[in-house]
C-alpha cells in the first residue's frame, strides 16, 4: 500500500518506509521505521536539535508512505529507495560499478568471468576488487585448475579442450554433475574456504586410487598442487580462522571515506574504499548503519562476521536480515548442494551474521589498521579535492571538477590515425571509462580529427541521457579548444572546457586572449599534466599498436629481399601500404635500404597492371 498526506497524526502505527517530499515532489529523505506514525512525528517537534533535520523541514511539504508486514522488510525496502533514488538529506554509497567482480554465471553449465555490472540474475558475484589485474591473475591461475568453460556459445569441442583447459560439456565429454562439483569448488574458494577445497580434493583422489581410476586422480593430483602454489601467494596470515569483513570509516567535516578489508579464512583477500555523500554531519554509528545496508544490499557475498569500531543502530535487525541473506543466496532451492551436505550436513549455524565491536586482542587490532587506512584514504582524497577546488578556481569553471576527460591525436603524417579518451575521477584515473577510436578524417587535419572524435564521444552522451563531465580537456592550443567549444556547443552540452598546450603549459580558456600559466609547484596543474599525458600514452600506444599489426602481416613480405628491418623502414618512412603502392620506383629508392633494383621489385609486385 502506498498513500500521500501531509500530516503525521494520518499514519498508520505499522512498520514501513516513510518518503519526506519537497513542493515540487521530489524525494527528500527516504526513512524506516517500526512504527510510521511514532517516527515521522517525531520530524515535527519545534525544537529539533539535529542542525540537518532542521534545514530538511524547512524544505519539506507531504510525505508518502508504504506499509510492510515486518521492519525487516521495511530495512530493505529502504535501502532499494536510497539507491533508487539517492535523496538529498540520505547518506549515500557513491557507485561502485567501476569497480570489477568475479561471476560465477547463472547457465547449466556456469562460466566464471570478470565484469563490472551486477545483475540480479541469479548469478554468483565476489568482489568488488579495486585491481583488475590481480583479478585477471586470480582468473587465469583458476582456470587451469577446475576447467570451467569460457565460450559463450556451446558449438562444439575448442582449442581449450584440445589443451586440458575445459572438459567440453557441449559434447558430453563431461556430465552436468561432475561439472557443477568443480563450480562448488571454485564457490567454496572465492569465499576463502581453500582448505575445504583442498581436503575434497583430497578424498577424490584417495577414492580414485582405490577405483583404479588412476587417470582421474593424476588429473586431481595436479590441481591439488596448482592449488597449492596459488594459496602459498597468501600473505598475513592470521592464528585463527577467520571469516569476517572489517568496516571502519573516517570523516573529517567534508569527505567521507570507509574501508572495508575481507577476511576469509584467516587471511586478508581484499581492500576497498568507498566515499560516502550526504553523511558530513552524521556520526560514525549513523554512517557505518547506513553502508552496511547499501553495500549488503545486493548480490554480495555475505561473511558470518562483520567486525566495527563502533557499535552501529538497528544492529540485531541487520543481523537478522543478514542472516537470511546468507541463507537463501547458499541455499537458492530451499536445499543442500551436494559439495555443501558432505561439508556441514543440515546443520546452517554457519550461516548466522553478527556484528561486532571487539575489545582487545587480533580483531581489535586489526579494526584499529582498518581505521588508520581509513584515515590516509581520507587524506588523499582531501589532497585531490584541495587540487580540484584550485582547478576550479583557475579555470574559473562552474564545478568542481570530479570527473574530467581528456582527448588526444596520434597518427603519423595523416596515416593511422586514432583518438583516446581517458577519464579521472576525483584526481584519479579511471581506466574502465577510456576510450580509443580509429578516426576517418583524411589527414594530417589535426582540428578535423579532434571534431570528430569529440562530436562522436557527445552525441553518443546525448543520446544516452547521460551527465557530462564537469571539466573536457584536450591537446592542443586556441584552435583545438575552439573546435570543442563549437562541438559541445552544437550539442547543448555546458561544461568546462580547456586546450593544454604541451610545450610551455599553457592553459587556453574560453574568451580569454591570453593563455593561463599555472605555477610550476601547483597541484592543480599537476593534475592536468597527468591527465593530458595519461591522453597522450593511451594514444600513442594504441596508434603504434595499429602500426604494428600492419607490420605484422603485410603483402611486402612477399618479396624476395624484404625483411623485417626494411619493411619497417618502407612503413616509418611512407606511413602504410597504400602510399608505398602509390610511390614511384625514385621515391621508394629514398628509403634507407633499398636499392634501384628491389625498389623496382617493389613497384612491380605492388602495381601489377602498371607492369
Amino acid at each position: 500500500m502506498q498513500a500521500t498526506i501531509s500530516n503525521p497524526n494520518d499514519l498508520p502505527e505499522k512498520p514501513g518506509v516513510y518518503l519526506l517530499k519537497d513542493v515540487q515532489d521530489e524525494i527528500l529523505y527516504v526513512g524506516k521505521a517500526k512504527s510510521l506514525k511514532k517516527r515521522v512525528k517525531s520530524y515535527f517537534k519545534e525544537d529539533l536539535e539535529d542542525p540537518k533535520t532542521r534545514v530538511l523541514m524547512r524544505h519539506f511539504h507531504h510525505l508518502d508512505y508504504l506499509v510492510t508486514d515486518t521492519e525487516k522488510e521495511a530495512l530493505i525496502l529502504e535501502s532499494n529507495l536510497i539507491k533508487k533514488h539517492l535523496p538529498r538529506y540520505n547518506i549515500r554509497l557513491k557507485d561502485d560499478k567501476r569497480y570489477p567482480y568475479l561471476q560465477i554465471t547463472s547457465e547449466n553449465y556456469p562460466r566464471l568471468l570478470i565484469t563490472r555490472n551486477v545483475r540480479d540474475d541469479g548469478s554468483h558475484y565476489y568482489g568488488p576488487f579495486t585491481d583488475v589485474t590481480s583479478v585477471r591473475s586470480l582468473l587465469k591461475l583458476l582456470k587451469p585448475v577446475f576447467q570451467l568453460r569460457d565460450c559463450k556459445r556451446m558449438d562444439g569441442p575448442c582449442l581449450n579442450y584440445q589443451i586440458d583447459l575445459c572438459p567440453a560439456p557441449c559434447s558430453g565429454q563431461v556430465t552436468r554433475k561432475d561439472y557443477h562439483e568443480n563450480v562448488e569448488k571454485v564457490k567454496l574458494f572465492l569465499e576463502g574456504r581453500q582448505k575445504e577445497v583442498m581436503d575434497l580434493l583430497q578424498k577424490e583422489m584417495e577414492q580414485a586410487a582405490l577405483n583404479h581410476d588412476y587417470e582421474k586422480a593424476v588429473v586431481i593430483r595436479d590441481q591439488l598442487f596448482s592449488l597449492g602454489e596459488v594459496m602459498e601467494k597468501q600473505k598475513m596470515e592470521f592464528n585463527r580462522s577467520l571469516d569476517q569483513d572489517v568496516i571502519a570509516t573516517s570523516n573529517d567535516g567534508e569527505v567521507v571515506v570507509v574501508v572495508v578489508f575481507r577476511v576469509r579464512n584467516g587471511k586478508i583477500m581484499g581492500k576497498d574504499d568507498f566515499l560516502m555523500e550526504g553523511a558530513q554531519e552524521n556520526s560514525p554509528p549513523e554512517i557505518l548503519t547506513a553502508f552496511i545496508k547499501q553495500y549488503y544490499s545486493g548480490p554480495r557475498q555475505v561473511p558470518a562476521e562483520i567486525l566495527l569500531p563502533v557499535m552501529i543502530e538497528d544492529h540485531l535487525l541487520i543481523e537478522k536480515w543478514l542472516s537470511e541473506k546468507i541463507y537463501t543466496n547458499e541455499y537458492p532451492e530451499g536445499g543442500l548442494s551436494d559439495v555443501l551436505k558432505n561439508q556441514y550436513g543440515n546443520d546452517t549455524d554457519h550461516l548466522s551474521v553478527s556484528v561486532r565491536v571487539p575489545e582487545e586482542g587480533l580483531e581489535h587490532r586489526l579494526v584499529q589498521m582498518v581505521t588508520k587506512n581509513s584515515s590516509i584514504i581520507l587524506n588523499h582524497h582531501k589532497q585531490a579535492r584541495g587540487a580540484l577546488l584550485d582547478l576550479k578556481t583557475y579555470l574559473k569553471i562552474p564545478k568542481i571538477p570530479r570527473r574530467i576527460e581528456a582527448f588526444d591525436i596520434s597518427n603519423l603524417a595523416g596515416k593511422n590515425a586514432v583518438a583516446s579518451m581517458v577519464v579521472f575521477e576525483d584526481g584519479k584515473p579511471s581506466k574502465n571509462y577510456y576510450r580509443k577510436y580509429k578516426l576517418e578524417t583524411p589527414g594530417p587535419d589535426d582540428y578535423a580529427m579532434m571534431q570528430e572524435v569529440l562530436r562522436r564521444r557527445y552525441e553518443k552522451l546525448v543520446s544516452k541521457g547521460e551527465t557530462p563531465p564537469d571539466l573536457v580537456v584536450v591537446d592542443g592550443g586556441r584552435g583545438q579548444l575552439n573546435v570543442a567549444i563549437e562541438v559541445l556547443d552544437s550539442l547543448g552540452i555546458q561544461t568546462g572546457v580547456i586546450g593544454l598546450a604541451k610545450e610551455f603549459e599553457q592553459v587556453f580558456i574560453p574568451e580569454v586572449a591570453i593563455p593561463l600559466i599555472l605555477p610550476s609547484n601547483s597541484p592543480a596543474l599537476h593534475i592536468l599534466q597527468r591527465v593530458r599525458d595519461e591522453a597522450h600514452r593511451f594514444a600513442v600506444k594504441y596508434h603504434k599498436n595499429l602500426r604494428d599489426r600492419d607490420l605484422q602481416s603485410s603483402p611486402l613480405d612477399e618479396i624476395s629481399g624484404i625483411g623485417p628491418k626494411r619493411k619497417m623502414n618502407l612503413m616509418r618512412h611512407f606511413g602504410d601500404l597504400e602510399s608505398i603502392k602509390n610511390a614511384s620506383v625514385d621515391e621508394i629508392l629514398e628509403v634507407n635500404g633499398i636499392n634501384r633494383n628491389l625498389a623496382t621489385e617493389i613497384y612491380e609486385f605492388l602495381n601489377p597492371s602498371k607492369n
